[in-house]
């Protein structure tokens, strides 16, 4: 019975301590969480297969400038002969004139296997194409950067969220908590006769309006850690918590001057589309130019009136190479059209790359504005909530000794609720502003 109990105890102790490991909990700085969701974020991971994909484009058009060899062959049954009709005097000179005379040509079955090989010499086209493919790799590459980025914002904006979410949950905790404690104490007098009825309803009101912000609190910091997992790519039913606060946020975002906007990854795609552009219109010109190209065959074939291929009997071989010049003369303008459309291209993208410029030097004065007046509003919003804070403790004081009122302590309370709110989304807007003036200069992803 005690060999049983033991192990029973050891089987209930490993299940306990599987559970525990189960839902443990990962903590995750802002880093962390960056790292992670551009290790394991899905929009990543299709991003690096897109490079891949350029890069095997770029082996496919080389492999066009190599030389292509092909094997085929065939077999043909005549069910029936072809018959060829020559003139008479062709076989019997003496024949009459216009006599003709019929046969048949050709055996029953027929085989033949050849090897080909063509080449390249000379085709402006392939240049130009093999040159685009190795730039639209490098466009890829900047295009994976900006799905990189898009990730890294996103979850930069969730973390910020979520750490105001949880800093503001701590200080309605405790707003709660000294309510309760206020109340408590004031329960006494009021059960003495020493307070009216009316000041405990007050006090009461205060209560149930801290709890009522306590659980919105809760609501928020739970679906701010939601929405930063799902910016991560963490699993949404595992457990998840932030370690910094909302002051190492800012203290880490903090930004020098003289920033170059030229940086911006949207930016830098637009230029290379500019390029990408260009490469379309040589290419359109360059297939105005004359082809080469070379080819060598070698063939071998059977002439049977009996399926016997496999059989020691004689293969006719056949060798030939030469060369294919192909020179475009007229096209009924359609080249020109297509080239006088990829001009009209670049210069579409070059527009909207100068369009783009504009917009992000007034973005860059715009976000550099927000985030001064952001800077400014969040420090006297600071002070006032620390002002509102004082007033609230030295109103329950002056209650505690009998010089206040419950009616006082609940306009202080409710004071101080507004100044929070208030510096809540002060902080919000800073964090909003240094995260956009961040992204329009490149400095969101690491080493950046």
């Amino acid at each position: 019975m005690n060999t049983m109990y033991k192990y029973a105890s050891a089987w209930l102790i490993g299940i306990l301590s599987f559970s525990s490991f189960a839902q443990e909990t990962r903590s995750f700085s802002l880093e962390e969480a960056k790292s992670f969701a551009l290790e394991n974020h899905l929009t990543i991971l299709n991003s690096q297969h897109d490079i891949e994909i350029a890069r095997q484009q770029i082996v496919e058009t080389r492999g066009i400038g190599l030389p292509q060899v092909g094997i085929t062959g065939s077999f043909n049954h005549f069910i029936n002969l072809p018959v060829q009709v020559v003139g008479a005097n062709f076989i019997n000179p003496s024949a009459p004139e216009g006599e003709t005379i019929s046969f048949k040509a050709g055996t029953d079955f027929t085989s033949d296997a050849s090897l080909q090989v063509n080449q390249i010499l000379f085709d402006g086209s392939y240049i130009i194409g093999l040159k685009a493919a190795n730039f639209f790799l490098n466009f890829q590459k900047t295009a994976a950067n900006l799905s990189n980025e898009d990730i890294a914002f996103n979850v930069i904006q969730a973390y910020e969220m979520a750490s105001v979410a949880k800093s503001n949950k701590t200080f309605i905790d405790s707003l709660v908590f000294t309510t309760e404690k206020l109340i408590l104490k004031q329960s006494n007098y009021f059960e003495l006769g020493m307070i009216l009825k009316e000041d405990m309803d007050q006090l009461n009101y205060s209560l149930l309006t801290s709890k009522s912000a306590q659980t919105i609190a809760n609501i928020n910091y739970e679906n701010s850690l939601n929405m930063l997992k799902l910016s991560m790519g963490y699993p949404i039913k595992e457990a998840l918590e932030i370690v910094n606060t909302p002051e190492e946020l800012m203290a880490k975002s903090s930004l020098s001057d003289g920033e170059d906007i030229y940086q911006n990854i949207q930016y830098q795609i637009s230029e290379q589309q500019v390029q990408l552009s260009k490469y379309n219109v040589k290419l359109n010109q360059y297939k105005n130019l004359p082809t080469l190209n070379a080819f060598f065959k070698h063939t071998y074939s059977a002439y049977r009136n009996e399926f016997n291929f496999f059989a020691n009997e004689k293969w006719f071989p056949q060798t030939l190479w030469g060369l294919s010049l192909n020179i475009p003369v007229f096209s009924g303008l359609s080249r020109y059209a297509r080239t006088a459309q990829a001009k009209v291209t670049l210069m579409k993208n070059e527009n909207n790359l100068k369009q783009l410029e504009q917009s992000l030097q007034f973005q860059e004065l715009q976000f550099r504005n927000n985030v001064r007046g952001a800077k400014n509003k969040l420090e006297l919003q600071e002070q006032n909530v620390a002002l509102a804070k004082s007033i609230y403790q030295n109103e329950i004081i002056k209650e505690q000794i009998g010089k206040g009122n419950s009616i006082t302590i609940t306009q202080k309370h409710n004071q101080l609720m507004m100044a929070q709110s208030q510096y809540i989304g002060s902080m919000v807007e800073l964090f909003q502003s240094q995260l956009s003036l961040d992204k329009l200069y490149n400095k969101i992803l690491p080493n950046n």
